[in-house]
């Protein structure tokens, strides 16, 4: 049975590239279909991506005064429509109250090894930064799922790198990401099985 993605972005959508691109490719063992993508910013690089594979792409900016659960309303409402089954946060820069039922449905990724840099406020090259800054000798990805509170849900999978003396922040980034290319899809298949 294909599961059917609801993928919720805010910036370049490399993440919703790759499930795409595995989720077009049956040599791939990834049995899903990208249902629907959310964005909560217009014009960012990964509606471009939707666009590039023809998929369903909506962007919900968040309303002046609109409480958590009034904008996480709105989104899963567009997530009913769209007949997903699976939340995948892929970059999504908002919190998102999630309805009973989808708890437990709803997975994001995290680029450190929680629960070490995670939280609010940590994400992107903050999270590299604080790595670097803390003199830490390996960094890594986090796929989890989502509850209440930022970067806290049980852990479905972890992959690790080193950090290198010479690193940047870009550096690790980069490391970290090719860790994350495999990390998502892989705990996906994971969840999917249990």
């Amino acid at each position: 049975m294909s599961h059917r993605l609801a993928v919720l972005v805010s910036g370049t959508g490399r993440h919703l590239e790759n499930l795409a691109s595995l989720a077009a490719d049956p040599a791939a063992d990834f049995d899903a279909e990208v249902g629907v993508v959310i964005s909560n910013r217009p014009g960012v690089g990964a509606l471009h991506h939707a666009a590039r594979f023809d998929l369903r792409a909506e962007v919900l900016e968040g309303a002046e005064g609109e409480t958590d659960e009034e904008y996480g309303r709105r989104v899963f409402d567009v997530i009913r429509d769209a007949g997903a089954d699976t939340v995948v946060l892929a970059g999504f820069l908002k919190k998102l109250w999630i309805p009973d039922d989808f708890a437990g449905r709803v997975i994001n990724i995290h680029p450190s090894l929680l629960p070490a840099f995670g939280g609010k406020g940590c994400y992107g090259m903050r999270v590299h930064r604080a790595v670097l800054e803390r003199g830490c000798q390996v960094s890594g990805c986090t796929v989890h799922l989502v509850d209440e509170v930022y970067d806290n849900g049980p852990i479905l999978l972890q992959r690790w790198c080193p950090v290198e003396a010479t690193d940047s922040a870009s550096d690790l980034a980069a490391r970290v990401f090719d860790e994350e290319l495999i990390a998502l899809p892989e705990a996906l298949r994971r969840f999917w099985s249990r």
